[in-house]
Parts: C-alpha cells; sequence; structure tokens
C-alpha cells in the first residue's frame, strides 16, 4: 500500500511559486534577464516534488470552511503526478527558451512573475483535493491566462484576445461551479478525495438524486471551455497573440490541459450513458472541424492552435469512451501531445525569430540553415500526424480501437465513431507535413536566415527527445524489450481514470505485429493524409469554399455576433432608460424588483398564508387614515401637498411601532419623517408648484406597477409573519436579550448581533460630519476645498 502524501510538501509544491512570483520583481531589478533561470529554477524545484510525490496516494487536508464540508485539501495519484510533471517539467524548458526569445522584449517582470503564478494555479488544479479548492486555482488560470494572452496589452489584437480568453473560460467556470454545488448536494461533501476513495457510493448517489445529466452537462462545459471544444474553441487560436513561450506553455502542457484533466479526474465518479453521449460526439467533432480549420491556415502558430483544438478533441472523446481503452487514449495522447506540441511552439518561435516571418507560404527550404531545428521538427510533426512509428501514432492506434469497439457493441450510428476518427486523422496528417515541409523544397530568394541563440534551439530538442523515446519505444516493445518502468507509470494514470469495478488489464503500447481493425483504419488515414497531401493546394481551395459556405465554424463568428451584438443591445437599452427623468428610473427599478421576486418566490413553491391578521379598532383607524393619506398622496395638486399626505402614512406607520411596543423604533420612524419632510421641503424650493401632465397610457403603467409592487409587499408581509413568527423573537426574549443583559430586543439586535456593522455605520456619520465640519470651516476662512 502506497503511503499517504505529506501535506506540507503539497502546500510548498502549489505555493513556491505564489511566492516566486510575488519575488519576482527585486530578482528582476538585480540579475535582469537571468530572471529567466530563476523561474527555471523554480519549476524544476516543483518538478523535484512532483516526483517525490509520486511514490504516494491518497488525500492530505485542513478544515476550511466546516459547516460546508470545505476544506483546504489536496490529492496525489498517478493522474496527478503526470499533469503535475509536465507542468513543472515543461515549465523548465520554456523559462530556459524564454531567456532567449524574452531578452528584448519588455515588460518582463510582469512575465515572469504571471508564468510562475500560472504554474502555481495549474498545480493547484491537478493536487485539489476539495472541488471549491479546484475552483478557486481554476479561476486563477484563466486570470493568469488573460495577463498573459494580453501581454502585449499596446496592441488590439492582444487585448482582443485576453478578453476573449477571458470571457470563455471564466464564463465557462461559472457552469462548471455549478455542476460542483450540485454533486456536492448530492454526494454530501466538497471532498474530491472522499468522492475518489468511494466513487461507485457517489455515483450511485448522483444517481439517486436524478442529477447525472444535468452535473455532466454542467462539468462538461467548464471543462469544453477551457479545453477549446466546440463551439469554445473560439479563445485558442486568438490567444497566439501571446508571446510564443506562452502559447508553449498554456497550450501544450498546462491551460489547455485543465479541461481535459477535470475530465479524468471526474471520469470514475461520473461515467455512464449520459457521459459518453455527450463527450465522444463532442470530442470527435472537434477533432475533425480543428483539423479541417488547421489545413486552410496560413500562419505558423495558427496551424498549430487549430491542431491543439483538434487533439484536445481526441482526448476529450478517449476519455468519453466508457472502455478501458478509451482511458488509455486519454491518458496516453495527454502525455504524447505535451511533447511534440511544445516542442512545435517553439520551433515556430525559432523559425519566426531566425527569418522574421511567420507566414506558410514565404518558408521553405530551411533544413540548410537550421538542420537541428529540422529533425525536431521532423520527430515531432509526424508524431502529431500519427505517422509510425512515432508516438502520436500509438494514441490513435488506441482511439481508432476504443471507436471500434464501441461501435460493434451498439452499431447504428456509433459507426459514424470511428468514421470521423478515419477522417480527421486525415486532415491531420495533412497539416503535419505541410508544417513540416516549411524546412524542405527550396529556399525563397527573399528569405533571410540568422543562426539562432542556443537558448532557443535546447528546449526543443529535449522535448523532440522526448518524444521520440515514446514513440521508438513502441518499435523495442516490438521486440520483446522492457518497458515496465513507463508502462507501469502509465498504467498506474489509467487506474487513476476508472470505476473501481473496472476490469482492467496492464497497460501496453507497441508497434502492431498483425492486421486489426485499428491497424487498418490507421492504414486508411495514412493512405488519405499522404494523398490529400500531394494535392493540398487544392484540398485547401475545397475546404476554405466549404467554410466560406459554413462561416458558423470559422473562429470568431458567434463570438463576435454575441459580444458585438450585446454591445449593440447594451446601447440600446441605455438609450431606453437613462431618460433623465425620475419616473423611468423608478419604474424600471420596481419592474426589476417585481421581476426577481417574483421568479423567486415561483422557484421556491411559495404558499401565501390566507388568514389575515385580526385588527382592533385602533389599528383600523390608523389604518384608514395610512389609506386615507396615500390616496391625497395621488390625488395631490403641488408637490408641497403630496410631501405632507406622505407625511400622514409615515406618522401612522410611527403609531404602529408604538401600539407593537416598540418606542425606539418609533422614535427612530419620527426622526426619519421629520428629515424627510424637511428635507423634501428645502428640495421642492427650487421646483415648480404643480405637476406636470402625463399621458393616459404611461399613467396606466404607472397605476398597474404602482398595485403590483403593494401586492408584492402586501405578499411578503404575509408570508413572513405567517409561517412562524415566534420562533425568532421567542429566541431573543428568552436567551438572546437576557444573555446579552440588555432590556430591549432591538437594542440587543444592534449592539451584540449587529455591532460590527453598527460601530462602520456610525464611523460613517462620524466620518461625514468631520467633512461637513471641514468644509464649513474652511468657506468660512474663505479657503477653497
Amino acid at each position: 500500500m502506497q503511503p499517504t502524501p505529506d501535506l506540507w510538501v503539497l502546500v510548498a509544491l502549489v505555493g513556491l511559486p505564489f511566492a516566486a512570483a510575488a519575488a519576482t520583481p527585486a530578482v528582476t531589478r538585480a540579475i535582469g534577464n537571468l530572471t529567466a533561470y530563476y523561474a527555471a529554477a523554480v519549476a524544476a524545484a516543483c518538478f523535484a516534488m512532483v516526483v517525490a510525490l509520486a511514490g504516494t496516494h491518497g488525500g492530505a487536508a485542513v478544515t476550511w470552511v466546516g459547516p460546508l464540508s470545505v476544506s483546504v485539501g489536496f490529492y496525489v495519484d498517478g493522474l496527478a503526478t503526470l499533469v503535475g510533471a509536465l507542468a513543472s517539467g515543461v515549465g523548465v524548458l520554456v523559462f530556459c527558451y524564454s531567456a532567449g526569445y524574452m531578452r528584448d522584449e519588455p515588460g518582463q517582470t510582469k512575465y515572469y512573475a504571471t508564468m510562475l503564478a500560472f504554474m502555481g494555479s495549474m498545480l493547484g488544479v491537478v493536487y485539489a483535493g476539495d472541488l471549491v479548492v479546484l475552483f478557486c486555482f481554476w479561476e486563477l488560470t484563466s486570470v493568469a491566462s488573460f495577463l498573459l494572452v494580453g501581454h502585449y496589452s499596446e496592441t488590439r489584437e492582444s487585448r482582443y484576445a485576453a478578453r476573449k480568453a477571458f470571457l470563455v473560460t471564466v464564463g465557462g467556470g461559472l457552469f462548471m461551479l455549478v455542476g460542483f454545488v450540485l454533486l456536492a448536494s448530492a454526494v454530501g461533501t466538497y471532498s474530491l478525495t472522499a468522492m475518489l476513495a468511494r466513487p461507485a457510493a457517489a455515483r450511485s448517489a448522483v444517481e439517486n438524486a436524478g442529477l447525472l445529466l444535468p452535473i455532466v452537462t454542467l462539468v462538461g462545459i467548464g471543462a469544453a471551455t477551457k479545453s477549446a471544444q466546440l463551439p469554445f474553441h473560439v479563445w485558442l487560436p486568438d490567444a497566439m497573440a501571446a508571446p510564443t513561450p506562452v502559447s508553449a506553455f498554456l497550450h501544450s502542457a498546462t491551460m489547455v490541459k485543465a479541461g481535459v484533466f477535470l475530465l479524468g479526474r471526474l471520469r470514475p465518479v461520473l461515467i455512464g450513458d449520459d457521459w459518453t453521449h455527450l463527450l465522444v460526439p463532442l470530442g470527435l467533432a472537434t477533432m475533425l472541424v480543428a483539423a479541417i480549420l488547421a489545413v486552410c491556415a496560413s500562419e505558423l502558430k495558427e496551424l498549430l492552435a487549430y491542431s491543439t483544438v483538434s487533439h484536445l478533441g481526441l482526448i476529450v472523446a478517449g476519455f468519453g469512451f466508457a472502455n478501458v481503452v478509451g482511458a488509455e487514449t486519454g491518458v496516453f495522447h495527454l502525455l504524447n501531445h505535451a511533447t511534440f506540441k511544445a516542442a512545435l511552439f517553439l520551433v515556430a518561435g525559432l523559425v519566426t525569430h531566425a527569418t522574421g516571418t511567420k507566414r506558410l507560404d514565404e518558408l521553405g527550404g530551411l533544413r540548410r540553415d537550421l538542420p537541428v531545428t529540422a529533425v525536431i521538427t521532423t520527430v515531432a510533426a509526424l508524431g502529431m500526424g500519427g505517422v509510425p512509428p512515432f508516438n502520436g501514432f500509438y494514441s490513435k492506434e488506441f482511439l481508432y480501437e476504443a471507436s471500434y469497439e464501441m461501435a460493434v457493441h451498439h452499431g447504428g450510428l456509433a459507426w459514424l465513431y470511428p468514421l470521423v476518427a478515419v477522417v480527421a486523422s486525415v486532415f491531420t496528417l495533412v497539416y503535419a507535413l505541410r508544417f513540416c515541409s516549411i524546412f524542405f523544397g527550396e529556399r525563397p530568394a527573399t528569405l533571410d536566415v540568422h543562426t539562432p541563440a542556443r537558448s532557443l534551439v535546447l528546449p526543443p530538442v529535449v522535448l523532440a527527445g522526448a518524444a521520440a523515446l515514446l514513440g521508438f519505444g513502441g518499435i523495442a516493445a516490438l521486440f520483446g524489450a522492457p518497458l515496465d518502468g513507463l508502462e507501469g507509470f502509465v498504467g498506474s494514470v489509467v487506474a487513476a481514470t476508472l470505476p473501481p469495478d473496472t476490469h482492467a488489464h496492464a497497460f501496453h503500447y507497441a508497434l502492431p505485429d498483425h492486421i486489426a481493425p485499428a491497424v487498418t483504419m490507421s492504414g486508411l488515414a495514412l493512405a488519405g493524409g499522404a494523398l490529400c497531401f500531394l494535392r493540398w493546394r487544392a484540398v485547401r481551395t475545397v475546404v476554405r469554399a466549404l467554410l466560406d459556405g459554413a462561416p458558423v465554424l470559422r473562429a470568431d463568428c458567434w463570438y463576435d455576433r454575441l459580444v458585438f451584438g450585446a454591445n449593440e443591445a447594451s446601447a440600446r437599452v441605455q438609450r431606453a432608460l437613462w431618460t433623465g427623468h425620475l419616473r423611468t428610473y423608478a419604474a424600471w427599478t420596481f419592474a426589476g424588483v417585481l421581476v426577481l421576486a417574483g421568479f423567486g418566490y415561483a422557484a421556491a413553491g411559495l404558499v401565501v398564508p390566507l388568514a389575515l391578521p385580526s385588527l382592533g379598532i385602533t389599528l383600523s383607524v390608523v389604518l384608514l387614515a395610512a389609506v386615507v393619506g396615500a390616496l391625497a398622496a395621488v390625488r395631490a395638486p403641488s408637490h408641497v401637498a403630496g410631501v405632507m399626505a406622505l407625511s400622514v402614512v409615515g406618522f401612522a406607520v410611527t403609531v404602529f411601532f408604538v401600539l407593537a411596543s416598540a418606542p425606539d423604533v418609533a422614535l427612530t420612524q419620527v426622526v426619519v419623517e421629520t428629515v424627510t419632510f424637511v428635507v423634501f421641503l428645502v428640495v421642492l424650493d427650487k421646483l415648480p408648484s404643480y405637476y406636470g401632465r402625463i399621458t393616459r397610457s404611461r399613467a396606466a403603467r404607472d397605476a398597474v406597477l404602482s398595485v403590483l409592487v403593494g401586492a408584492l409587499v402586501t405578499v411578503t408581509t404575509l408570508a413572513a409573519t405567517g409561517a412562524d413568527p415566534d420562533r425568532i423573537a421567542g429566541y431573543f426574549v428568552e436567551h438572546a436579550v437576557p444573555d446579552a443583559g440588555g432590556h430591549n430586543v432591538v437594542n440587543v439586535i444592534l449592539v451584540d448581533f449587529r455591532g460590527v456593522d453598527t460601530m462602520g455605520e456610525i464611523s460613517v456619520i462620524a466620518m461625514a460630519a468631520v467633512t461637513v465640519l471641514t468644509l464649513i470651516v474652511m468657506r468660512e476662512r474663505g479657503e477653497t476645498p
């Protein structure tokens, strides 16, 4: 049995990047551009702690909000170790790469501090053992990515991209939060550690509550927005406006991996028919559409952005399949994608630095000037394209096998799953070869290539080397070489995504040695991709024509319509509401209160008590006086008469308080009514003596609105007094007042139960009085305030 992780090691792992981010301004002032290596050292320390925790399993927590069963908890298993190692390990390489890439860039302090904070946020998501903690770190990743994507804040492109990424991911996070609340309400705790200890019991509780489909949908929306699944893929291509190291870090190993990590984390609890029917079509559709969009890309990072969306769709589909092979697909491609995609992003930045252009049509023949980079790109791009024996091939094989198994089992429309997987893989190979082609052929005569700095070459070499080892491990396994360490680790990650009742086999991957359905599908995809690449210009023309006919598939279509449409609608609403007339403001305010309160009462199923309180003769007379005063205020011919009639209503309320044995409240009411009357008279001295005329339609609207507001107040009063009013009053009379040493319920509430609030109110009044006195004294001295 594996030992339980140490809480303080987990706190140090998650907290170290934030502490380092806080110290970054001082470090930057001291060592300048060497801050990149300071950040790399922090990431290396985090990676060492991830490795140290790899031999442990379980959770550690301290209570945070006890009554809600919320704790600051952390959880360690194979899945957390894998994603944590990717976040910190790739972070080391990206920070080293930044030493050369960001050397002459502005805002380095902000860049390194935010990158460190982002890494800490991602580690918090990965190791969170509580849903509330996970959500907090989840939103921190969105905030940090907003700052990183908008690093070049002086450009409109960066501001637009940062705003889009923030709106989409944070908006999806709110849906996810509702899903978390529903999940916790069904299970009885927010603790992920408790749910993962007994996932079958947690799933049974969710099913018994009838909340499985809503929870899967809401959590799926959160994961889809973070991992850029259709139709939320709109933010990721524009996020390429960020510096290339940001793109490599956020969009290969961290930011976009948060969504698929969440699916893997909750898979043992929520997996079922609803899970599969939502995630498999979503993932495969994203894989296909994004691959088609990548074929039409005209720039290096644009192609990689769409390919990232496509490969994330593959991982989502893998986790969506209920079989074991589906889990192996998601886990193994999560690892493979991080290695080859991070390498390719760094290559894109290196090529842009060396040539001064990022347009695919302006690049070619670079293998002569950048031979090492050409080898890196070949290994990583062929892995991205799923060409054997490179690492992406094995993930695709698992996907083909999982989709084929489901099609055989369910039949009918389920046969679309393997078909879509193959078609998407055809386009995947086309754009992978297109990216690789910039190093072959003839170099344009106008292209000037500079030798890149060593710090820009070494990190992608390491990543491509890792991808190559993963790929050629399949060849070694074919000939019987042991891969116990790697396969055992990946198997532990797969086990973390499986329900406990799943019969799992040991994870193993190798080059196929016989014909199987998955091998046949791979052959079709590779042959189709190769043929399409030979005619890729014609393919691109056809695809662009299709996209012109279906603009909704393009990244910015629905987002721009929604956001800019909302801006236009807001302007129209503003013109309708901001008329400068108090009557308009009051009408819309009361209408809003009616709608919100009415919806709340309807949702809560409010039942209004039918028994009305009995009124004595005295109260009846007071009520009659109030009604007469209200009618007089409505019919008053002038402002002054209306205010005087309203005062009658106010003083009638005062009599109610006196008869209810609340003299202090009655005194307050008297003071308020007197001061209000005096203020009204002072103000009315500057206004016309008589009311203006209004149209009958407006008068009818105001009359209906007034009646509805009165009905709402009546319903509220009856519901509040008819439930069980003596329960609270009895507590105060029997316990609160004697225990507080007071003689009056209101005073005890103000002093003991609302002490801090009352002190704040008194402080505000005192400060206002001091300010008024200061202004008076300055005016008497002739000073200008």
